[in-house]
């Protein structure tokens, strides 16, 4: 099942299963209901831990964040972790065989990092009781099995904002990969922000189906180009948008990491996914013994989300009102869904007063006001 498929079934399954209700909210550090597994690591040997990647490391997009975050683990920790990655595995399985392999070799700690690989992780750890697995994105916890995610909706508002605050044409461009309560949500996040600083903005979104594809990056981009968008972002994971900006002297977001590299000029921020600190925290605890199967969905104050430098073409006081409500997102006093939110047929989603639980943003399959076009069905 490839992630796309994956993902639109994890939609209608964990809906009733563990999606929200175990997820950890903001700021939370409640520990979970599934027993610990993990037993102290003895003896002066380095701790093993292993990465499956879906696509290549060097992506400059999820795959490489995620490596990102495997070498920031090994600078902290350095001789007391030994870390092994296998890139460009297939999900399904490919996957079983590589997470089986990694724990074969006595990897302790196995980070699998692609939604699709949730029933390979599942199926590995039943047979390997004594190792961790830590599965990105996915919603199966076991005794030996965590999950994580990032709540990447809180960049996504900050960069909607600045794009309000940098738009002439008042039309901003957004390259999807699939039409997944993913990526709706961060379109929809993206547009919260923009209509909080313009509220004539709109969001024209493209569908490339695919998560790395550089043509049909650049295609797209040109396309919404061409439908007057003068700023552009992407759910996808090349730096192919940012090169086009820059060409085209325009504006754009990257997405994943920092992703100024690919257009010096053009490159407003990037919304990013930090896994560093999540990984290190996880190799200590399982050293320690004290390692818990845990569903963590973390923003910005815990470290897994953020967005990169401002770009100094950014205005001073347009600075300060996105580090204001990056702010409030630390502090929990803000959230990219506050409510009243609106739907782009007028339908209020969300009262005043209200914000948009986790399993309503975990089944988002809807567009909020200033997004133009239908969500695009999926024909697979």
């Amino acid at each position: 099942m490839d992630r796309r498929n994956f993902l639109k079934y994890a939609t209608l399954a964990g809906s009733s299963f563990a999606l929200a209700s175990c997820i950890q909210g903001r700021n939370s550090n409640s520990q979970s209901q599934v027993s610990p597994s993990a037993s102290p690591v003895v003896g002066n040997e380095p701790l093993k831990v292993g990465f499956v990647y879906v696509g290549p490391v060097r992506d400059f997009g999820w795959t490489y964040a995620h490596d990102l975050g495997r070498r920031e683990m090994e600078a902290n920790l350095q001789d007391k972790v030994k870390t092994t990655f296998v890139e460009n595995v297939n999900e399904g399985a490919d996957a079983e065989r590589v997470i089986r392999q990694l724990a074969l070799d006595s990897n302790k700690l196995i980070f699998t990092t692609s939604s699709g690989y949730m029933n390979p992780t599942i199926k590995v750890a039943k047979d390997f009781p004594n190792v961790v697995f830590e599965h990105c994105t996915g919603y199966k916890r076991t005794a030996n099995v965590g999950t994580y995610l990032g709540r990447f909706e809180e960049p996504r508002y900050l960069t909607g904002m600045i794009a309000g605050k940098m738009t002439k044409s008042n039309v901003v461009g957004f390259i999807g990969a699939y039409p997944i309560p993913e990526v709706i949500r961060g379109i929809g996040a993206f547009a919260q922000g923009l209509r909080a600083t313009n509220p004539q903005g709109k969001v024209r979104v493209l569908w490339v189906q695919s998560w790395y594809d550089p043509v049909k990056e650049r295609d797209a981009a040109q396309a919404l180009i061409n439908l007057d968008a003068d700023v552009m972002t992407q759910h996808t994971d090349s730096g192919a948008v940012v090169q086009l900006a820059e060409e085209k002297g325009i504006y754009a977001f990257g997405y994943n990491i920092d992703m100024s590299k690919f257009g010096q000029k053009a490159h407003l921020t990037s919304a990013m996914n930090k896994w560093g600190k999540f990984y290190t925290d996880k190799a200590l605890a399982v050293m320690s013994g004290t390692w818990q199967s845990q569903a963590v969905w973390d923003g910005i104050g815990e470290g897994m989300v953020d967005i990169s430098p401002m770009n100094q073409a950014i205005p001073a006081d347009v600075q300060q009102l996105v580090n204001t409500k990056r702010d409030e997102f630390i502090q929990g006093v803000a959230h990219p869904f506050d409510g009243p939110v609106t739907d782009q047929k007028g339908v209020v989603r969300v009262p005043k007063g209200k914000v948009l639980d986790d399993q309503g943003q975990l089944a988002m399959d809807w567009y909020v006001e200033g997004i133009e076009g239908s969500i695009l069905k999926d024909k697979s």
